[in-house]
């Protein structure tokens, strides 16, 4: 039987036992940085991550030290991602008040060297939130919330007496709003000109091709108020020119016809539109999604889903699925089999890698990891972000949660990518010599691997 060495030992009791006369064995501590990799069937690269605390983007190799770092004005607006040349396309956060969580000013597109070479903000009376989509022609989708007042909405058919107004406002962030602000979409040219749109308040009703405005979460926030829709992604498929888009608040995925501006699809929750069986408050019934986010397309017909799990009410437990929208319905999924170990009340996204492996964000802990799309998934890379309040830490605590909220941490990022080492974004670019956060700190996972192993035997 293999055996730890006395210092193994001492540094995996830190990960139970660190501050130990402050906490509980079974408070929320874990060392930070990358603490699993399985080097036969993991993807070999570098992991983009954009810390939602702090205002740098890195790029980092297998082992989670620093090969690039865009250091930039501003918080991300929710998070970075490469363009085939190399840029960045990145969201960000002037400052300026937002009335909702996941609010930002807009985007920008950012040099390898950090210089913003294109940008665009949203207008007045909107706000740039969650999501954006470089196009094959060269423009850029962003998703805007955009606002109108409480008469608006109570004219078009809102139930009178559920939205606040100019005279009795709500308050988020510290700063006041009113009224409602449905979700739109806009596509911008390089020059900045917005060339289209598509607004959801176009779109009201009680149809299979319409969004119900008294639909409503039971919850005790703006989400069942001002924040209706509340959609978070944005992809987009060629061959069939179908944007898709994602509401989290009303639990489906949804295709809309570029062209036309229809609905053609939707799936996850028929009792927005009247159909199928709400869910009561133990049970699921007809509803599949709960939360959803990042809906990507695979091609073959089908959709990438990370289905949160928010508001379940048999469950809180977060999952990846495909979904096949010619069979209509899911195909695949991962979960884990103890609910703590992969839950993310908000935000999350999944990425289809190029040998067929997964890479999964679980946004409120800051916890990324590769899974094999198999029968019986394996994690095979695994990483904890180590920046809290921008500022890296090796050990992640319960001390560095955010006071009252859901099973959310300082560490918390909305997106992290990885790219293979062939990317075609990467020829000509100089990588800076890797860059260890904690150079003298325990090696987490050669500690966690040895412990597994024993644990095997």
């Amino acid at each position: 039987m293999k055996k730890l060495s006395a210092g193994c030992l001492l540094a995996l009791g830190l990960i139970v036992g660190f501050h130990a006369p402050a906490h509980a064995v079974e408070s929320f501590q874990t060392p930070t940085g990358v603490i699993r990799w399985n080097q036969e069937k993991a993807y070999d690269g570098y992991t983009l991550i954009s810390p939602n605390t702090g205002t740098s983007s890195f790029l980092l190799d297998m082992e989670g030290n620093i090969v690039h770092e865009w250091k930039t004005k501003y918080r991300p607006g929710l998070y970075a991602e490469f363009l085939p040349n190399g840029n960045l396309l990145r969201g960000f956060r002037d400052g300026s008040p937002v009335p909702f969580a996941g609010g930002g000013t807009g985007v920008q597109e950012i040099d390898w060297e950090g210089n913003v070479v294109w940008e665009y903000k949203a207008g007045e009376n909107q706000c740039q939130h969650h999501c954006f989509k470089r196009l094959p022609n060269g423009n850029t989708l962003v998703l805007l919330w955009e606002y109108k007042t409480a008469e608006e909405a109570y004219a078009k058919g809102r139930a009178k007496g559920t939205l606040p107004s100019k005279e009795n406002p709500k308050t988020y962030d510290g700063m006041q709003y009113d009224g409602i602000w449905p979700d739109m979409l806009v596509e911008v040219d390089p020059q900045g000109k917005e060339v289209w749109s598509w607004h959801v308040w176009d779109h009201v009703g009680m149809g299979e091709d319409q969004f119900n405005l008294n639909y409503i979460l039971p919850t005790h926030d703006y989400y069942n108020n001002s924040d209706w829709t509340h959609l978070n992604s944005i992809d987009y498929i060629p061959e069939t020119n179908q944007i898709i888009i994602c509401s989290r608040n009303f639990g489906e995925i949804f295709l809309i016809n570029k062209e036309t501006g229809k609905i053609e699809y939707r799936f996850g929750n028929p009792s927005t539109h009247g159909k199928g069986v709400a869910p009561s408050w133990i049970k699921a019934n007809d509803q599949v999604l709960f939360g959803p986010h990042n809906a990507t397309w695979l091609g073959d017909n089908k959709i990438m889903i990370f289905d949160n799990g928010w508001q379940h009410p048999e469950k809180n437990r977060s999952r990846v699925v495909i979904l096949d929208i010619k069979q209509n319905k899911i195909v695949w999924e991962y979960s884990a089999v103890n609910l703590n170990s992969f839950y993310s009340a908000y935000q999350g996204a999944a990425q289809k890698l190029s040998n067929g492996n997964i890479f999964v964000t679980s946004s409120n802990t800051g916890h990324a990891f590769e899974i094999t799309q198999t029968e019986k998934p394996e994690v095979v890379w695994e990483y904890v972000n180590p920046w809290v309040k921008g500022v890296p830490t090796a050990l992640l605590t319960d001390e560095d949660a955010i006071p009252a909220e859901i099973n959310l941490m300082f560490n918390y990022t909305h997106r992290m990518y990885r790219y293979g080492k062939d990317f075609a974004g990467f020829e000509g670019k100089t990588f800076s010599e890797p860059k260890a956060l904690f150079p003298d700190a325990p090696k987490w996972r050669e500690l966690f691997e040895q412990a597994r192993a024993m644990k095997a035997e």
